[in-house]
Order: C-alpha cells, then sequence, then structure tokens
C-alpha cells in the first residue's frame, strides 16, 4: 500500500506548527512559482508537508495564488491527504466565530484562476459531485472531536473571487443559496487535487459573520484578531492530533478521489500534446506512464 503523507495549506500561524526534523524545501514546478517553499518534517511519526496559500508573510491575494503549481508540488512531495485549513465567514446563526465546519460540498463563484491541469492537447474530465474524501473527513471530525475543538459536520463553502467582501445583497443571496460559509481561497483547489488524485478535506474556521448578519458592521477588528488567534491555537491542536491519528497507510478512498483519472482522460494518445504532457509527470504520471 502507500504510505500516507499527510499535506496542509495554511494561511498565517499554522506553519508554526511543531514538526520533527523541520526544514523549508523548495519544490520547482513546471506549472510555475507556487505560493512558497514546502515546510517538511514528521508528527507522531507521520510524513507532513505545510504550504503556506499566501506565501509567508500573506503577501498573494487569492487571485493571484497559482493554485496549479501549489498543488503539482504538492504531488511532487508525495503528499496523499490534504487538508484545507481557512478562515471564512458564516450564513448560520449555528455556526458562530470559532466553529471549524467541515466542508462537504462547495460552490465555486471565481472568474479569475485556472482551474485544471488539463486542455488543449490532453482532455480530461474528472468527477467533483463529492469533492471532499469522506475518510479525510472523518479523520478530520474525530481529531476535533478529541481536542475539543467547536465544530460542524457538513456544509456548503461558497468560494467568491474577492478579494473585496460581499455586498449584504450577495450575502443574502448565498444564505438563500443554501451555503453555510464562504471564503476565497478553496476554489480551485479542491479540484485541483482531485485531478491530482489527492485526496482533500477542508476545515473552514469561522472568523465572523458574513455581511447578512444585523451586527456585522459593529463587529471591531481586535474582536476578529482574537477570534483568529484562539482559530489558529486550535488548526494547530487540530492538525497535530489528526497527523498522530491518521493511519501510517494511506486508506483508499470510498469515492475513488485517489484513482480519479483512471478513466478521466479523453484525448487519443496518438493526440497528445509532448509538452502538456511533460508537465503533467507528477499530476497524472499513475495513468499517463502505463
Amino acid at each position: 500500500m502507500t504510505k500516507s503523507v499527510l499535506g496542509i495549506v495554511g494561511g498565517s500561524g499554522v506553519y508554526d506548527i511543531e514538526m520533527d526534523g523541520a526544514r523549508w524545501e523548495k519544490i520547482e514546478s513546471p506549472w510555475g512559482e507556487p505560493s512558497d517553499e514546502v515546510r517538511r518534517g514528521q508528527i507522531g511519526g507521520l510524513p507532513v508537508v505545510f504550504l503556506p496559500r499566501h506565501g509567508r508573510g500573506h503577501r498573494i491575494s487569492p487571485s493571484h495564488i497559482n493554485y496549479r503549481a501549489n498543488i503539482d508540488v504538492l504531488k511532487r512531495a508525495g503528499v496523499t491527504d490534504l487538508v484545507s485549513v481557512s478562515a471564512c465567514g458564516s450564513f448560520r446563526e449555528e455556526l458562530p466565530p470559532g466553529t471549524f465546519v467541515i466542508i462537504d460540498q462547495f460552490i465555486d463563484r471565481t472568474i479569475a484562476r485556472e482551474k485544471s491541469f488539463f486542455g488543449e492537447g490532453c482532455v480530461a474530465h474528472v468527477s467533483v459531485a463529492d469533492p471532499i474524501s469522506p475518510v479525510l473527513a472523518d479523520a478530520l471530525e474525530a481529531a476535533a472531536s478529541a481536542e475539543g475543538i467547536p465544530h460542524a459536520r457538513g456544509g456548503t463553502y461558497l468560494c467568491m473571487e474577492g478579494p473585496q467582501f460581499s455586498s449584504i445583497a450577495e450575502s443574502k443571496l448565498y444564505r438563500q443559496w443554501g451555503c453555510d460559509v464562504i471564503g476565497m481561497t478553496n476554489m480551485p483547489e479542491a479540484k485541483l487535487a482531485r485531478e491530482a488524485e489527492i485526496c482533500y478535506a477542508t476545515a473552514a474556521m469561522v472568523t465572523d459573520f458574513d455581511s447578512w448578519h444585523p451586527d456585522h458592521g459593529a463587529v471591531d477588528i481586535t474582536s476578529i484578531l482574537e477570534v483568529m488567534r484562539a482559530n489558529v491555537c486550535n488548526a494547530i491542536k487540530l492538525v497535530t492530533r489528526l497527523a498522530h491519528d491518521l493511519p501510517a497507510e494511506h486508506q483508499p478512498c470510498p469515492i475513488h478521489s485517489d484513482t480519479a483519472l483512471e478513466f478521466a482522460i479523453m484525448t487519443a494518445p496518438e493526440k497528445r500534446d509532448a509538452n502538456l504532457l511533460e508537465k503533467l509527470d507528477a499530476v497524472a504520471g499513475r495513468v499517463l506512464n502505463r
């Protein structure tokens, strides 16, 4: 079986997590520059790879993150299971600030991002009907319960383009759609992880209520920063517990997210573009090289 390698992609503070043998490592990608180097190490004997989504110092906006390069370098680092730890706003009174929402669905409203490794020269269609690996989500839920972290299992994450936050009209519309939280980073990240055959799950950390809430305008930056600091502490506890409890052998995904490319590539072998195939060596090598 494949050995588990836990990947974490997240923001400021989370890369302070304690790991044995921690070191920063630069990994080149044919898809351009990733957000930063990766930080490798071990927690409880499990290999862990962390990538700061916005770069150290939070220097890259959500729209300018090179999501393809990020997922590609995580794949090259051997990541089998990827957890997104990301801040979000809440659309539900029952999901107050400080709650970790273990997402199960996404609505992608982004418009300015590259969303696939495939295209002209090699066409592929993967299913993202169920974008979250249930085994990994189960492990996240168990870790949150064990650490006493306020959490909710299940929810729809609307990914907006940003960098501006929602208008009140937009926020009310997304509530009517049945969305639970809103953020700016998990798409196309989740789609690209699926194309790369990496199991993916999200712990969305609520920092405040979105603009629909009547008290939203009264929340000051001090309160938000206090919630964010508490969320970072809980995120570190969550990731540490997850790493200790995740099996050393990667568990096959029941929805086949780790074999998503098995029948996905449509282009006839003789019609495939050699330059694109070279770039796909890590992402799709399992199916292209046999």
